[in-house]
């Protein structure tokens, strides 16, 4: 056990003092190592929260979690190897869509993703959602996967990054989710140990996201791609909005099968889709098969529109033992009927102006589709599917949500919850571009250099 007094530790950071890089490192390992327990480390995270960490304390904290377990080396593998990475937000299916239209066009995709974190889903809740679908890889297996059919979507493992995994779950029943420094380290200790070339970051902003405001989500995305540039790892950013869900899924299977129709080249101009098409773009133009970003989005829609895309994604159920029946028929998938509805209240009249995101995501939480505790497990087809989303005409009485769980109990105030996180105006809002604004190592370029035109 590295020689660190945990308490020590914790009362210097604390009282609001710099700690020294070599501790931050002996706290990790041990902690990794079962030698400090939860709740000394939980007490350590709330430290940092409230009196977060320098540059110096955050490198270290990045650098402890990523040789924490195995670094891969992908070099041998052909192709330039390019990941996304989301900081988090309700509804956001993308990297379900994003991977596949990626690989479709060339561009090796290794991704090891998380679980859903607070309010926020996870892309791995989701892919389990899929019957028999396999997130837990092995090394070998995931080196083997992505030679073969150029994409892989699996969990951390216990090879890799094991204090982020640990760190990951602990945060999320601890309250201690939304600081930049944890945020960065954690994100960028797993995707630094995935072997990749390149790197996508979508950085949300909004009442659904970690990042409430712009000014929060710049400076995350500023660290990010700090770390992946200090690392060699080329990094780009791109603002997204997260004030409303993110298309009309929110939950595991629903947002599956939501995901299915993209591919199938259907919602091609929601702000969802937006979103997914200007990050492939800068995916396929950072893994050289694209001329510029815009010449990547150009692609990325052609996936779509040629079923390739669809094709790779449908490769990859079946390659990690999911059933691709439900990928040729989503109805297919047991459980996939909603159980209630949500009926517009009498005071909901004239056009839907905003969804809650986050009390949707709170709501999806309390319907079975997250964790409240670390150890709760999560219903894979409990979820909201919007029948009326923003900008749509509604009606006291119109039902404009569908929900799906397998706990009956658990509906009735999730009935309430949602109905509660709509407004209605006598117009729709002001139509905005779900990019906000693209960052890379030369500065911030503007959001309209990265949406995509549909």
């Amino acid at each position: 056990m590295p020689d660190v007094n945990p308490v020590h530790l914790i009362a210097h950071k604390r009282d609001g003092q710099s700690l020294d890089p070599d501790d931050i490192r002996g706290v990790v390992q041990a902690y990794t190592a079962g030698d400090v327990p939860d709740y000394q480390m939980s007490a350590f995270l709330m430290a940092t929260y409230l009196n977060g960490l320098n540059d110096a304390e955050a490198a270290a904290l990045t650098d402890a979690m990523l040789h924490s377990g195995r670094v891969l080396d992908l070099s041998d593998l052909p192709g330039t190897k390019v990941d996304k990475h989301s900081t988090g937000g309700v509804g956001d299916k993308v990297s379900l869509i994003l991977a596949p239209i990626v690989a479709a066009c060339g561009v090796p995709v290794p991704m090891i993703s998380g679980r859903g974190l607070g309010h926020t889903g996870g892309t791995l809740d989701k892919l389990e959602s899929i019957p028999g679908f396999r997130t837990d890889l092995s090394i070998e297996d995931y080196r083997r996967q992505l030679a073969d059919i150029g994409l892989v979507l699996i969990g951390q493992t216990e090879e890799m990054a094991p204090a982020d995994r640990k760190l990951y779950a602990l945060r999320d029943v601890t309250a201690t989710v939304e600081s930049i420094p944890l945020i960065a380290a954690s994100i960028m200790s797993k995707k630094l140990a995935e072997g990749i070339d390149a790197l996508v970051l979508d950085v949300k902003c909004g009442r659904g996201a970690f990042m409430k405001t712009e000014a929060d989500a710049r400076t995350l995305a500023e660290t990010l791609t700090a770390i992946g540039e200090t690392n060699g790892t080329p990094t780009t950013a791109l603002m997204t909005r997260m004030d409303v869900p993110l298309g009309r899924a929110v939950g595991n299977w629903p947002e599956v099968a939501e995901s299915i129709a993209c591919l199938r080249g259907e919602h091609a101009d929601s702000a969802l889709m937006e979103v997914t098409i200007g990050l492939a773009g800068e995916m396929l133009a950072l893994g050289g098969v694209a001329d510029t970003p815009a010449d990547g989005r150009t692609q990325a829609r052609e996936a779509i529109e040629d079923g390739s895309a669809l094709d790779a994604f449908r490769t990859l159920v079946e390659t990690q033992d999911g059933d691709p029946s439900v990928v040729d028929d989503p109805s297919m998938r047991p459980g996939a009927d909603p159980v209630a509805d949500v009926v517009a209240p009498d005071h909901l009249e004239g056009v839907v102006t905003s969804i809650d995101a986050l009390a949707i995501g709170f709501a999806a939480v309390d319907l079975g589709a997250g964790r409240r505790t670390k150890e709760d497990t999560v219903d894979p087809t409990a979820g909201i599917v919007f029948e009326r989303t923003v900008g749509d005409k509604v009606e006291p009485g119109d039902v404009i949500a569908r929900l799906y769980a397998r706990d009956a109990s658990r509906i009735p105030a999730a009935q309430e919850a949602v109905a509660d996180a709509f407004t209605a105006g006598a117009s729709a809002p002001e139509a905005t571009s779900a990019i906000i604004d693209r960052y890379t190592r030369d500065g911030w370029s503007g959001g309209s250099d990265a949406a995509s035109s549909v």
